[in-house]
């Protein structure tokens, strides 16, 4: 019998992932080519995200799902630096990951989009504002009254208006 969740007795590398690692539905099987042919670079951003059809060379269950910065780059895996709370301090650890479980980082797109745009204005020579500026209230609306209102209110069920026997 199972009586809720009970306390796991075994602490393995891979205890309580059944969820953690599982792909998602129609995903399953090995990587497409594409995964194996991503070029890294050192200084990239990439997410660690555990894929369960390969075993080899993949990361511990803390690291999935988190942002680290490439620092070292080999045939078949990269070396991320990723940030980990560790009681009252973050530490920087330095996790070789193979490139089936990483993939790049979408977390710097809209600040690099954001530089260039400010290129664009910048060779322009008209003085623009580049600082961002928070969401603004909405501009007061008028409203039209063009036919007779409609009173709003609950309206009594009638069963056989519904029903037709």
């Amino acid at each position: 019998f199972f009586f809720g969740d009970r306390m796991p007795h075994s602490w393995g590398l891979k205890a309580r992932t059944r969820d953690l690692f599982s792909k998602g539905f129609r995903c399953h099987g090995r990587p497409s080519l594409t995964t194996y042919l991503a070029i890294f670079k050192i200084g990239d951003y990439v997410d660690i995200c555990n894929n369960s059809a390969v075993h080899k060379g993949a990361p511990y269950k803390f690291y999935q799902g988190k942002t680290g910065r490439v620092w070292n780059v080999t045939p078949r895996a990269l070396g991320v630096l990723v940030n980990k709370r560790v009681r009252g301090r973050i530490m920087q650890k330095k996790v070789t990951v193979r490139t089936e479980h990483v993939r790049k980082s979408r977390c710097q797109e809209e600040f690099k989009a954001r530089v260039r745009h400010n290129e664009r204005v910048r060779c322009t020579g008209v003085g623009q504002r580049i600082k961002r500026l928070p969401a603004q209230p909405k501009p007061a609306m008028t409203v039209q009254k063009k036919n007779e209102p409609l009173p709003l209110g609950a309206k009594k069920f009638v069963f056989s208006e519904v029903y037709d026997f």
